[in-house]
């Protein structure tokens, strides 16, 4: 990389991290093309972005942003996971070093909160934003479901005795 590759590099992770809520840092020491190519494509599946960047780089981007508290991690072969949704890169990076032990998760950041990477598997436990928005959804439709049922229970009642009546005033007509 040239100078100007490494600013243009820079720069796009600064507008990286002014858009993301969580970046998660680990290390890739030993992975193979094969897992790195697999570990991207969950990522990419998860709504994420996986890169290895220059530690240096990285640094320099991370710089006067709310992420700076993970510069201290960029030692060795490390790469970088990024998106919007942060359990959705906690829960992905926590599945893949399972299988593999060659993936370690060394730590992150979620906004200014600097997690380790206990706190990490701990964010993936989370459920993921769209499960919370599907919880919060139906939280939200269930009284107004009940609210329908109760307001149409009444309606119904009466059209169930007016029926009666009205099989009973039949039945007393045809007997006469």
């Amino acid at each position: 990389m040239d100078r100007t590759e490494k600013q243009a590099f820079v720069q796009a992770l600064q507008a990286v991290f002014a858009e993301t809520s969580f970046v998660l840092v680990s290390q890739n020491k030993g992975l193979t093309v094969a897992d790195a190519t697999t570990l991207r494509r969950r990522m990419r599946d998860a709504g994420a972005t996986y890169k290895v960047a220059k530690n240096r780089l990285a640094a320099l981007a991370l710089d006067g942003t709310s992420f700076q508290g993970i510069s201290p991690l960029l030692k060795g072969p490390t790469a970088l996971a990024w998106s919007r949704d942060p359990v959705a890169v906690a829960k992905t990076a926590v599945d893949f070093a399972k299988g593999n032990d060659k993936f370690v998760i060394l730590g992150g950041a979620l906004g200014k909160q600097t997690l380790d990477a206990d706190g990490v598997k701990a964010l993936a436990a989370l459920p993921s934003l769209e499960t919370l928005r599907a919880q919060l959804l139906g939280l939200i439709q269930t009284p107004a479901t009940r609210i329908a049922g109760v307001l149409q229970a009444p309606g119904s009642q009466l059209a169930r005795v007016f029926a009666a009546y009205a099989k009973k005033d039949e039945a007393e007509a045809e007997a006469a």
